[in-house]
């Protein structure tokens, strides 16, 4: 980059460090004696993919492994470069590496973004050694990138930066800045991890106002949440928000509620998870549950936001507290276990429809016991096919209502063994 230009661009990208005694943060990866360090130092390149939230030095660590092992750099983006861009590249460093023994890297910014084609066009290069690739991803690469190209690659997760380390890359460039300690308090926590969002706030802000306060930097930043409705953090926050109410939190549930909410998710996307976890993790723990849940759906979709919001906390607050149970979700597995291995056992002929004359010569519908016309409502019969008789699929849980229904089946099952079994007086062979 020439100075004019370097001049011109981002106070991120001007201040971006040249070394790893420069880089802050990832001591995992890049601490002394850590495995990635070792390999920059004792110049052993291979391609690899780093993976890490946005702002946590992908892209620096990528420059910072080429300026130390004295790799040529080519850096593209894949949301706006090709197969064209990528043969090219591929040229050179092989002109490059004969003419001049120097190695190439690659570095892919967004690998996640390439098709499938395109990706596979980078498999010879890379197996070959012509080119050292090292892709970025903010996505997981076991979904985003292709078997073969990451068998060829090792992946290494960067974490989001620590307050305390966004703060020390702040206090590096504050030498011709002036900002309130309460203002860089905000910066550094406001930034969520990501450096790039820090220093360009705190560039566009100098603009502005010096020393430059809190106020200036709220509205500079306004919602910068990290959440992408079709990436990994957005399952990652679903994640999280079913298993705080599952785990009976209903404050946990509730951030992950705002939090969704801020960053613009769907409110029927939320409602609609609401309702399968009111059978899934509730069930017959609390029947009222699951019309609740349904009544949050029809609300939020007749109301929509901002009001619905309101909706959704009353939901998530009552899901969240109400005794669980997923006994029958547990048993439907276990039934569908059955299904799957027995195939189509025949129906027992005594609770068969018997519609047609024929049919109740072949004793469809032939003894079979209407429970109305017993005491109790409840007679002894058999309805698992033969060859499943006595499977039990559904153990109720000691949790809430579902306790009484426990109670229920268990004196009905101690009923019924104290019966006798009706005899079957169907032909045989039927």
């Amino acid at each position: 980059m020439k100075p004019e230009e370097k001049q011109q661009s981002p106070l991120a990208d001007r201040v971006r460090p040249q070394n790893l005694e420069e880089f802050v943060g990832q001591e995992h990866l890049v601490g002394e004696g850590k495995p990635l360090r070792v390999a920059i130092e004792k110049d052993q390149l291979f391609s690899l993919i780093f993976w890490g939230p946005p702002g946590c030095g992908k892209t620096t660590l990528a420059r910072i492994i080429a300026n130390e092992t004295g790799a040529h750099f080519v850096g593209l983006s894949a949301v706006s470069a090709g197969k064209a861009d990528v043969t090219k590249v591929v040229k050179e460093a092989k002109e490059r590496l004969k003419l001049y023994q120097k190695r190439t890297i690659l570095f892919l910014d967004e690998i996640h973004r390439f098709n499938k084609a395109q990706q596979d066009a980078l498999l010879p290069s890379v197996e070959d050694g012509t080119i050292i690739l090292i892709g970025a991803t903010t996505e997981n690469p076991s979904f985003e990138v292709i078997g073969p190209l990451l068998s060829r690659c090792r992946v290494y997760t960067l974490e989001r930066l620590t307050p305390k380390e966004i703060k020390t890359i702040v206090e590096r460039v504050l030498t011709d800045v002036e900002i309130t300690d309460e203002a860089l308090e905000f910066l550094v926590q406001a930034a969520n991890g990501d450096a790039r969002v820090a220093l360009n706030t705190l560039e566009i802000a100098a603009r502005h106002v010096s020393p430059i306060d809190t106020e200036t930097v709220k509205n500079i930043l306004q919602s910068k949440l990290l959440y992408d409705r079709v990436g990994e953090e957005h399952y990652n926050t679903i994640s999280a928000f079913i298993k705080s109410m599952r785990g009976s939190d209903p404050d946990a549930a509730l951030y992950y509620l705002a939090r969704m909410l801020e960053a613009g998710e769907d409110p029927l996307f939320i409602a609609r998870r609401m309702v399968i976890f009111a059978s899934e993790d509730i069930g017959n723990a609390d029947p009222k549950a699951l019309p609740l849940a349904v009544s949050v759906f029809e609300a939020c979709e007749r109301i929509g936001l901002p009001e619905c919001q309101i909706n959704l906390a009353h939901g998530v607050t009552y899901l969240a507290s109400a005794p669980k149970s997923n006994a029958s979700y547990s048993a439907l597995l276990k039934a569908q276990k059955d299904v799957k291995e027995t195939l189509n056992e025949p129906i027992p002929l005594h609770i068969r429809n018997a519609p047609t004359p024929l049919m109740k010569e072949l004793c469809y519908g032939k003894n079979y016991q209407y429970p109305h016309n017993f005491e109790g409502h409840f007679v002894k019969e058999e309805y698992l096919p033969k060859k499943l008789s006595g499977h039990r699929y559904y153990f109720p849980t000691e949790q809430g209502f579902e306790e009484k229904v426990k109670e229920r089946l268990d004196n009905l099952r101690k009923f019924a063994g104290s019966l006798k079994t009706k005899e079957d007086k169907c032909p045989k062979g039927l």
